[in-house]
């Protein structure tokens, strides 16, 4: 399966796409210093620019045929620190014609859940060219 490439502001994180298929899709991060915030953990920015992604290519995997999806909505809790290496995965909970509805997990390495979110995505048939 070829993957989509991930967005240049994700590949900039050195986010890893593992997968997207059924409503599912799967990312990882090994955290660095451009990623911590002054408790010397990870940004919580980070944490929600991973689960925004994984959400969006969750319901990309159930809606073929579309350019990409926007973010309507997102909620996040945060629930410990996050260290080391994360493992972020997302899945739909509800698709209707126009709205995907998904939820999201960071886990470390221990699959302690570090961060869950709830995210509306809307899908976009097409995209405007990139601005350059």
């Amino acid at each position: 399966m070829t993957l989509p490439p991930l967005s240049p502001f994700l590949a900039q994180l050195g986010a890893e796409h593992l997968g997207e298929a059924d409503g599912r899709a799967q990312m990882r991060l090994t955290l660095a210093a451009p990623h911590l915030n002054t408790y010397e953990v990870a940004h919580g920015g980070v944490l929600m620019a991973l689960l925004d992604a994984v959400m969006a290519a969750a319901a990309r995997s159930r809606v073929p045929g579309v350019a990409g999806f926007v973010t309507l909505e997102m909620k996040t809790s945060f629930f410990k620190a996050a260290e080391g290496t994360l493992a972020v995965a997302g899945e739909v909970m509800h698709l209707t014609p126009t709205l995907a509805f998904t939820q999201g997990w960071v886990r470390d390495a221990a699959n302690d859940v570090c961060a869950h979110a709830t995210g509306t995505f809307k899908p976009m048939r097409a995209l405007k060219p990139p601005v350059r």
